[in-house]
Order: C-alpha cells, then structure tokens, then sequence
C-alpha cells in the first residue's frame, strides 16, 4: 500500500464533525468576506504567535509583500534573502520593484548564514548602486532560522526584517517565537503546511501597531476611513471566510500536532543514525518539522528504492532561486553560495506529518537503511 507524503485525509477525518460544523455555520449566517470568523480566527492566532496584531490575508505570497508595501520599499532598494528557499520570498521584491540580492545559508540548519548576511550588506552598501532596506529571513523546513544574530545584523544596518515562517510557524528558539526579533512575521496555510486550511491563505503577525494599521488599509484596495476614499495603492487579499472557520479548529490542535511531529522527527533520527545525515536543529530550537529531510550521495537512487516500495519523497530545491530563469540576474552577496549549491545536490525529504503511525514510519526507517545496505 502506498505512503501519504502529508496525509491531509487522515488529519480531515480526526478533525472532521469539528471542521464540517464550522464550515457550516459560516454557510448558514452566509457573511463569506471578512466574516466574523476572520476577527476571531485573527485574535487566536495572534494569542498563539504571541503577537499583538495579527492580519490575515489571501495567501503567503502576499503576507510577504504586504509588509515590504507598507515600508515603502520599492526601485533601488536591496532586500537580503536567501536563494534556498521557495520562489515566493523573493518573487515579492521586483513585484515592487526593488532587488532582491541572495545571500548564503548554513551548512547544518539550510537558513540564512548571519556572517554571509553581513558581508552581503557590506558589499551593498560599498557597491552604492542599491540602498540595503529589509532582510527577508526563512524557517526552513519548520525550523527558526538563527534570529538573534540576523536581528543584531537588522538593527545595526537601520534594516527591516521578516520572518518568512510559511514552513516554521509555531516554531522557536530559546522559549521565544521568530516574532520576538522579526518586524514581522508571515506565514502561509496552504494546505501542505503544518497549519494549513482547504485552500489558499496567509498572515501577518507584528507587534507594531502603526504597520498593522496600514496592512489593514493595503489589504483592503487601500481604502481610508472613508470607504470611497482610497488613500494608498492596495491589493485586494482577504482570508474567506471560511477558511478562517477551519483555521479556528486546526489551530485549536495545532500545540499537539506540533508536540507529535516532534515525537516523529525523534524516531527518525533514532532510526536512520548512521544511514543518511539525519537534519541538525539549532541549540534551543523547536521545528515544526514542516519536512523532515536528510541528506544522502546517491539521492536519486534512495527517491527510485522508496518509490518502488510506495513510499513518496520530495527535493527542495534542486535548482535553488539564483539558478532559476527569472531570479539569475539578481545579485549575489556574501562570497557566493557554496552551502546552497551543496545543499541542493544533496537534500532528500521523507513522509511527515502528525498521523504518521509507528508502522508506516518504521516501514519508511527500514526501507532507507535497506537502500544504504
């Protein structure tokens, strides 16, 4: 029988009178934009993230961009990110016309290299041609990226920084959440994330009141407090309705699933000890566990084995940003991208989810050590 990669079916039936009963209520009061599940689902998330303000939006491209619009970043400025990552977290930066310029990620947690980070900004700023105005920093893979060195790189250059925590929410470091450090923090629920709804969707969770009030005016067309009065050029990004319905019951759960993916990442590196490079989490870190992915040779070989067998795997990301058609023009900073292009020839990532049961793991455990031999 074949593996789940994530098995959405097995968390919808755990969840689903909850989840229908939810979706019904906002069928029958039939208020589907900015329903009053949205400001509810809104406040439990922002007493999650530990965060005072919280705008949830239509999905975690625009969560990213959201913030840089409200910022005013636009042509000649420079946003730092890395270039392992998804294509949302820069694709946001020539939306509004600024560059993004990749920066290296460490060898052991693939987030951002703070060290790199420095010397791209460095580099940027000695250059003269682009003005270094925001750092865009990953939770790969559910994990936090190193944010008390990016922060202290953030404030000594005057920059902004987001927590682009689409893979890692709910993760931390030392006891504190990504929002902690970060000007921002977004994260995204589609449907494959740890916390994800039955569609598309995303937040932004800040603690600055004054950027919050111009997100709620840039997510709604940016209107102004007369409804005909347009103050700012917006977009129109609202969570539905009843999305936010799901969201409310998912989050209610989301501490346990959480505490489960960890049980399962534990059994992993138990099990796959001395078979393949088992994933590294910062000292005081707590991943989601977003994927649980190992590093081997002959990733190519272990992916045809596992598929033989019916177990499913992923590769993030074999031809990382840089590489890519529309972002190879952009700069690189920091003395180049040797750990990402390391990365990326090596990474392999394996089932995980929160229902993952002892058997199907143990099965996935035995199948990978069989392929080592």
């Amino acid at each position: 029988m074949n593996i789940a990669f994530i098995d959405l079916k097995a968390q919808r039936a755990r969840l689903k009178e909850r989840i229908d009963a939810a979706v019904m209520r906002v069928l029958d009061h039939t208020a589907f934009v900015m329903g009053p599940e949205v400001g509810e689902f809104e406040r439990a998330l922002g007493d999650f993230g530990r965060a005072a303000h919280v705008l949830s939006c239509a999905n975690g491209t625009d969560a990213l961009a959201l913030p840089l619009m409200a910022w005013g970043i636009g042509p000649g400025d420079a946003v730092f990110c890395p270039s392992f990552t998804f294509a949302a977290t820069a694709e946001v930066v020539p939306w509004l016309g600024a560059q993004p310029v990749f920066v290296d990620v460490l060898r052991d947690t693939y987030n951002l290299d703070p060290d790199r980070l420095e010397q791209a900004i460095q580099e940027v700023k000695a250059k003269g041609e682009l003005t270094p105005r925001a750092i865009i920093s990953v939770d790969l893979f559910g994990q936090p990226a190193d944010y008390p060195r990016i922060a202290a790189v953030a404030r000594r250059h005057g920059l902004k920084l987001i927590a682009d925590s689409a893979q890692g929410f709910g993760c931390a470091l030392d006891g504190e959440q990504p929002l902690h450090w970060a000007d921002a923090t977004t994260t995204s629920f589609f449907p494959a994330k740890p916390l994800g709804c039955y569609g598309d969707g995303g937040a932004v969770l800040t603690n600055d009141a004054d950027l919050h009030a111009v997100l709620v005016s840039l997510r709604n067309h940016g209107a102004g407090a007369d409804k005909y009065d347009n103050v700012r050029i917006g977009m129109n990004s609202r969570l539905d309705t009843i999305q936010a319905a799901i969201l409310i019951e998912k989050l209610a759960v989301f501490a346990d699933e959480i505490e489960a993916r960890n049980r399962i990442a534990a059994r992993y590196r138990d099990g796959l000890k001395g078979a393949v490079s088992t994933p590294q989490v910062i000292i005081g870190g707590v991943s989601t566990w977003a994927q649980y992915t190992v590093e081997t040779d002959d990733r190519d070989g272990l992916a045809a084995h596992l598929r033989e067998r019916g177990i499913p795997t992923a590769m993030y990301y074999p031809r990382p940003l840089h590489m890519q058609t529309a972002y190879r023009d952009y700069p690189v900073g920091g003395g180049g991208l040797p750990a990402t292009m390391a990365a990326a020839g090596r990474v392999i990532s394996l089932p995980m989810h929160s229902d993952l049961d002892e058997p199907t793991q143990d099965r996935i455990v035995a199948a990978v050590r069989a392929f080592v031999g």
